[in-house]
């Protein structure tokens, strides 16, 4: 197949959207498909990239990390992209790409599909502050009934979220497809490594966190159950890997808690070395986020054979399934922080879930989900109707 795809963000800005596309286009185009995907230019010399076209952009205020596009940028290629005979048009956020990429598709007649993959309706709240949280929830709620109904299918990447936008009254035709996780690249890590170069212990009880350090991630509820830990294991040590608008105000929570020593903030880390060699070193890999539409570091960690604490809350419960690879915590300080405890005192109880979790992850292979996602295409190309185009979008 040839696929368009059109995202507003892609890397260097590393999150897991990014992190979704890459990994469904290196399988398609391992298997002979073909993906052209439009995306931002961050303005940091992306140079020459196959199959990548970069769009001028210009910053968002008070945001560093993102972008936004020029649509006309996108729709003064039209006539390119019309040459380069698309069979499907695959949109990955809800704002400038979800607009210029509806109205590609209907000027090009080419059905359209849609990656619901942020839960909004957890999400923006923690962004726009000075509006009440439940305007905003019913606001985003709105917004993505609209949108999602304005599409001819969509792709959700687990049950729950799928739940919760018919919940919204979204009617169109929805797919469960989750992000596979590339089980050859998460053969690797040297944990012992990892520890010996930020001077950790090798005994030292130690947990990880992996994902943007940002507001909607529930980092602070991990600080808070950290205290309950550091009484029962004073040496215990988080690490939080990653960067984002809230690691600022966790480093300082951090210090007034008296957890300057048992907190250590890394930053972003390279996907193709240190980040592997970070979640091996390890004893568990700690999550709490509740706005996760699935929850791919989980099966990250699982398949570096890091056992699990985590609450199970929207697209974690998929991926946590009945508690392979991982202990399945209440949000609740003192039943994580004992479950915690639990685990990074007995050895045979890691061992244990460190296997389950690596059998688990096995069913989560890319390969697996970028075929359903390919015959999820083919499906919808198969029934999408011919469209006459709306006047205003010739």
């Amino acid at each position: 197949m040839n696929i368009l795809m059109i995202s507003d963000v892609y890397f260097p800005r590393v999150n897991g959207v990014s992190t979704s596309i890459m990994t469904f286009r290196g399988e398609m185009e391992r298997t002979g498909h073909r993906v052209t995907l439009v995306a931002p230019d961050y303005g940091r010399g992306n140079g020459e990239e196959p199959g990548i076209v970069r769009i001028p952009s210009r910053r968002v205020p008070r945001d560093p990390e993102d972008r936004v596009m020029g649509p006309m940028g996108i729709l003064a290629r039209k006539e390119a992209l019309r040459e380069e005979a698309f069979d499907i048009v695959h949109i990955h956020t809800p704002f400038v790409a979800h607009y210029v990429g509806v109205r590609l598709a209907r000027q090009l007649g080419l059905p359209c599909v849609e990656t619901y993959h942020t839960f909004f309706e957890e999400y923006l709240y923690h962004y726009v502050p000075l509006v009440p949280r439940p305007l905003m929830r019913a606001l985003a709620r709105g917004f993505s009934r609209s949108q999602c109904n304005g599409v001819d299918a969509l792709v959700v990447p687990s049950r729950a979220m799928r739940d919760a936008l018919r919940g919204y009254g979204v009617t169109a035709p929805a797919e469960i497809i989750p992000t596979g996780i590339d089980l050859e690249q998460l053969g690797g890590g040297d944990g012992p490594a990892f520890r010996a170069r930020h001077g950790i212990a090798p005994e030292r009880p130690l947990m990880v966190y992996v994902g943007r350090v940002a507001f909607e991630k529930n980092i602070d509820f991990l600080l808070r159950m950290l205290v309950r830990v550091k009484g029962e294991l004073p040496d215990a040590l988080l690490v939080v890997a990653g960067e984002g608008p809230a690691l600022g105000r966790l480093r300082k929570m951090a210090e007034a808690l008296g957890l300057g020593e048992n907190v250590l903030f890394v930053g972003y880390l390279s996907r193709s070395g240190e980040l592997l060699d970070c979640y091996r070193a390890g004893n568990a890999f700690v999550f709490a986020s509740r706005t996760e539409t699935q929850g791919l570091v989980l099966l990250e960690a699982m398949a570096l054979g890091v056992p699990v604490v985590s609450t199970a809350v929207m697209g974690t419960k998929d991926v946590l399934g009945t508690g392979k690879g991982a202990l399945i915590a209440e949000e609740n300080e003192e039943d994580f922080a004992r479950k915690t405890v639990r685990l990074l005192r007995d050895r045979e109880l890691q061992a244990e879930l460190s296997a389950a979790g690596r059998e688990w992850a096995l069913q989560w292979g890319a390969g697996q989900m970028a075929s359903r996602l390919l015959d999820f295409y083919r499906a919808v190309g198969s029934r999408a109707l011919a469209r006459p185009v709306p006047r205003a979008a010739r």
